[in-house]
């Protein structure tokens, strides 16, 4: 489900933040579905639970997640992604973009690899 690498200079706590927002984004995990505990994931991967804490409260910001009292950590509707998030990662699209005209890829190839991903066949 999730792997760290010691050697990424990322902190432990975004990595597995990124990791299980890949999980949710991509459909592995559904709205509703129940997170592991803070226990179980930290004694899983063999971390402190403060990392999976600290993982699962940026989610939550985030709106990736919700917490219920008693019950543990729940992915969130898509509606409640926060816009903040999105509009991030749009600047960062431009500039990527703009990066990648720069080094001479056609917008026809970006558009090929655009129409991939919407079929689920990105490279």
């Amino acid at each position: 489900m999730l792997s760290l690498d010691y050697r990424d200079s990322r902190p432990i706590y975004e990595q597995v933040k990124d990791d299980l927002r890949r999980l949710m984004v991509t459909g592995v995990m559904i709205e509703g579905e129940k997170l592991p505990s803070v226990r179980s994931l930290a004694s899983s991967l063999a971390i402190n639970p403060n990392t999976i804490q600290r993982a699962y409260d940026a989610l939550e910001s985030e709106g990736y997640i919700y917490a219920v009292a008693g019950k543990g950590s729940f992915v969130a509707p898509n509606a409640g992604v926060d816009r903040g998030r999105k509009d991030r990662l749009m600047k960062l699209f431009d500039e990527t973009v703009t990066e990648l005209y720069f080094l001479g890829v056609s917008g026809s190839e970006l558009s090929g690899r655009l129409t991939a991903l919407e079929g689920g066949n990105a490279t």
